[in-house]
């Protein structure tokens, strides 16, 4: 059965849909719309009763949770881009948590108040709180990735990259954010080039 990614690509749908491209894996992408419309809808609620994209049918293996589900299916379609060893897998699963943590959550409030919002609903002082708040964690991980030759597991291009990426993705209003952090800005943009990447991009129309 071909896997089935729910969502749409303006959304964190994104995330599976480039990891999809990277493994070579076959699938339907479902579209379904954020809202009333579509993931709020009866029939995809009793898929992910919490009404958010993405969501995936992998032969019957329900998933939701963008980061989740490109481990899952890191780590089920093996290759480089998933765990070699139990140790990987874990340093793969500590660096999801820590980018959907430390990254993500106020690289968001940046999108938002920075550039997604209505001018008159912006907030400048939620807007640099979010930008100091990742000050700390964007040095972590400028550190990671110099110890790391550049990647955060095995010296390679993993899910744990990719997953990263993705919640960096959300300062692309704000890029001076990685101003003083070379070794972030390059692995970023490089993920950012890759193949897989700009195909996945072309669905959201980029």
């Amino acid at each position: 059965m071909r896997l089935k990614i729910y969502g749409t690509p303006r959304s964190n749908t994104i995330r599976p849909l480039w990891l999809a491209h990277e493994l070579g894996i076959a699938f339907e992408l479902v579209d379904v719309p954020p809202g009333a419309e579509g993931s709020r809808k009866p029939e995809y609620l009793r898929l992910n009763p919490n009404g958010r994209v993405p969501c995936i049918d992998d032969d019957g293996v329900i998933l939701w949770e963008s980061l989740a589900i490109n481990l899952y299916l890191a780590k089920k379609h093996g290759g480089p881009l998933g765990p070699a060893s139990l140790a990987e897998e874990g340093r793969m699963l500590m660096w999801g948590f820590w980018s959907a943590i430390e990254v993500e959550q106020p690289a968001a409030t940046v999108l938002y108040h920075g550039s997604l919002l209505p001018p008159e609903q912006r907030d400048p002082a939620a807007l640099k709180a979010a930008l100091d708040a990742l000050e700390a964690p964007l040095r972590v991980l400028e550190g990671a990735l110099i110890e790391g030759g550049g990647h955060l597991v095995g010296r390679r291009f993993t899910v744990a990259d990719l997953n990263a990426i993705c919640c960096v993705f959300y300062l692309r209003s704000a890029m001076h954010a990685l101003d003083g952090k070379p070794a972030v800005r390059a692995w970023y943009e490089a993920g950012m080039a890759r193949p897989a990447n700009r195909a996945a991009f072309v669905l959201r129309g980029e």
